[in-house]
C-alpha cells in the first residue's frame, strides 16, 4: 500500500509536473476511484500510468483489506477459542474452590492454592487483571461475582468452597446470599473491613468472616508481647515450593487397618517423624495435643507437625 501511493505520488509530480499537493491529491483521488476532476489535462503518458495506478491500487487495497479482516476475524477466534478451553477446564471441576476478586488478597490466596495444588477458579471483572495473570495458568471467568449466571460459570453447583475476597464490604455481602442461596453445602470464607460487618455477613451465610486488617494489627502487636513466640509460628506456617511444615491429613488416608485403633498403635512419629499435635473428631472438635491412647474415629483429621522431608516421606508412605 505505501509503495502504490509512493508511485502515484513520484508519478504525477515527475510525468504531468504537478505540485507536490496536487501530485498527493491525484493519486488519493485515483486508488480510491472516487471520481473526482483531475486538477489539470492528462497527457497520453499520464494517462497510461492512471490506468495502471487504478488497476494494481484495486487489487493491492483489495487484497491488503482482506488481510486486515482475516488478522481481526483471527484474533477474535483466538479469544473465543481461548474462553471456550477455560469453559470445558471448569467444567470438569469438582470440589474446587471459587476465589471472587483478584486483588491484594485474592492473589495471596490463590499463591497458597497453586503451593497445596488445590483447582480454583477466579472470578474477575477486571479485564486488565485478567491480562496479566492470563499466562499463570489460572482459570478466570470475567463478570461480576453478583450475578448469579457468572457463579454458575464458575461451577458454583459443583463447588467446595468460596471465598470472597473484594474490598467491599457490600458486594461481599451479595455474593454471600447468592453463593447460599445456589449451593446450601458450600463453604463461604469472606472477607471484611468493618466490624460492624462480620455479624451480617454470618447472618447472610458466611462460615467464616476473616478480617485481614485486625489479624495484621493483632500480629504487629503480637511481635511486640512475644516476638520469638510469633517467629516460630510463622516458620511453621511458611510454605515454599512443595515445602510446608504442618500438613491436615484425613484418618481414611491412613486405610481401614489405622481405622479405630488410637494414636499410639498409628505411631506416625517413628514412621515419618511427623507429630500429631492436634485431633479433630468427626463432629467437628479440636483436641490440641491429644493423649496417645485417643482412639481414632472415621471421618476425623489430624494435625501433623513435621520439617518438609518428613511430610514427603509421610505424602510417600500414606499416599497422601
Amino acid at each position: 500500500m505505501v509503495l502504490v501511493l509512493t508511485t502515484g505520488v513520484l508519478g504525477y509530480r515527475f510525468i504531468s509536473n504537478f505540485t507536490w499537493l496536487d501530485a498527493i491529491y491525484m493519486t488519493a483521488i485515483t486508488v480510491t476511484t472516487v471520481g473526482f476532476s483531475e486538477v489539470g489535462p492528462l497527457s497520453t503518458e499520464a494517462k497510461i500510468f492512471t490506468v495502471l495506478l487504478i488497476i494494481s491500487s484495486v487489487f493491492i487495497f483489495a487484497f491488503s483489506l482482506s488481510l486486515i479482516t482475516e488478522y481481526i476475524l483471527s484474533r477474535n477466534s483466538l479469544q473465543l477459542l481461548k474462553k471456550k478451553k477455560v469453559k470445558e477446564r471448569i467444567d470438569k471441576l469438582t470440589d474446587h474452590v471459587i476465589l471472587c476478586g483478584f486483588g491484594r488478597n485474592g492473589r495471596q490466596a490463590a499463591e497458597r492454592l497453586k503451593t497445596y495444588k488445590r483447582p480454583f477458579v477466579v472470578i474477575e471483572r477486571d479485564k486488565e487483571v485478567i491480562d496479566k495473570y492470563v499466562e499463570e495458568d489460572i482459570l478466570f471467568v470475567e463478570g461480576d461475582a453478583n450475578e448469579d449466571e457468572i457463579l454458575n460459570s464458575a461451577g458454583i453447583c459443583r463447588a467446595q468452597y468460596l471465598i470472597s475476597a473484594m474490598p467491599d464490604d457490600a458486594a461481599n455481602l451479595f455474593v454471600v446470599l447468592s453463593a447460599r442461596q445456589m449451593n446450601a453445602d458450600l463453604f463461604i470464607i469472606s472477607r471484611a473491613s468493618l466490624v460492624t460487618s462480620q455479624k451480617k455477613l454470618v447472618l447472610a451465610g458466611a462460615n467464616k468472616v476473616i478480617m485481614p486488617d485486625r489479624i495484621g494489627g493483632d500480629h504487629m502487636a503480637s511481635l511486640v508481647v512475644m516476638p520469638n513466640l510469633i517467629t516460630f509460628m510463622d516458620e511453621l506456617g511458611t510454605v515454599g515450593k512443595n515445602l510446608t511444615n504442618l500438613e491436615e491429613v484425613d484418618i481414611a488416608d491412613f486405610k481401614e487397618t489405622v481405622e479405630h485403633k488410637s494414636l499410639r498403635e498409628l505411631d506416625l512419629r517413628k514412621k515419618t517423624g511427623c507429630t500429631i499435635i492436634g485431633y479433630i473428631d468427626p463432629d467437628g472438635k479440636y483436641t490440641i495435643n491429644p493423649e496417645a491412647d485417643l482412639q481414632l474415629r472415621p471421618k476425623s483429621k489430624v494435625i501433623v507437625l513435621g520439617r518438609p522431608e518428613q511430610i514427603r516421606k509421610l505424602h510417600q508412605m500414606f499416599h497422601v
